[in-house]
């Protein structure tokens, strides 16, 4: 079910089978503390998307490695970021291409809060493009109710938290490093903040929250979650439609009426 890994001849019958549905994985390469790895985002996308792909037999584009991680200053090595404008570039082109490919139903799966706005603004571009083009962006720290409330628990402006920590503990454990957790514990300082701030305002390590929380059958539990959430988000958008069919431009005659017949 893996984008790379069909040929021409083979992936226009699979994108039949998933009613026209593809999954594009968005991560980021940034800094994530002391205690974990800075392809931590990317690696999560990956990771949940591969599984929801198989499941629901909807192919899945190959991870955008690469996010909006500007957020994250250049205080600590690792950060590897886009702009704003590029990677809503981006992400447009990678769209327009999948449509031309056959693709009708995109659902862009971010693991990265900073790609929120970028992604956004891509798929404003991508539905405006295509009429016929259903595109949604679903955040995985608040992909459920349950899935949010275990992300946010330690932390509101969470990064490397007991969460993220446990998720790598559980699907990707040479991501971690646990004996940095105790000293990478670093309390959010954002509660009460009108601005939003780069991390290097916010946090003396990288890091907001309790890693030391972490455990690997936290993480199992929420990737479960996250999985279970996920494939019953992409069945829903399979069998979806625009509640009225009607065109983006509307046609001379259509003008005409719009503005009765001047």
């Amino acid at each position: 079910m893996f984008w790379s890994e069909l040929t021409w001849e083979e992936l226009p019958g699979r994108l039949a089978a998933a009613r026209h549905a593809a999954i594009l994985p968005v991560g980021a390469v940034e800094q994530h503390g002391p205690h974990l790895g800075c392809g931590m985002d990317a690696v999560l996308a990956d990771r949940l998307c591969r599984v929801v792909a198989e499941t629901t037999g909807v192919p899945m584009l190959p991870t955008l490695p690469y996010g909006c991680s500007i957020g994250h200053s250049r205080q600590w090595p690792g950060t590897l970021a886009l702009p704003p404008v590029l990677m809503i570039e981006l992400v447009r082109q990678i769209g327009d291409w999948a449509y031309y490919s056959g693709v009708r139903r995109l659902f862009i799966v971010n693991a990265h809060v900073g790609n929120a706005a970028p992604l956004r603004c891509a798929l404003e571009m991508l539905r405006a493009g295509h009429d016929d083009l259903m595109t949604t962006v679903v955040n995985t720290g608040t992909l459920s109710p349950r899935v949010q409330e275990f992300c946010s628990a330690d932390a509101g402006d969470w990064h490397a938290n007991d969460a993220e920590t446990s998720l790598m503990l559980a699907i990707a454990p040479v991501m971690t490093r646990p004996g940095r957790f105790a000293e990478a514990d670093d309390p959010d300082r954002t509660g009460d903040c009108v601005f939003t701030h780069p991390v290097n305002h916010t946090s003396k390590n990288g890091a907001t929250g309790y890693p030391s929380r972490a455990s690997a059958e936290k993480g199992e539990a929420c990737f479960a979650w996250m999985v279970e959430d996920l494939c019953a988000l992409v069945r829903r958008g399979q069998a979806e439609t625009p509640p009225l069919d009607r065109p983006y431009c509307p046609s001379v005659a259509e003008t005409a009426a719009i503005h009765g017949g001047r």
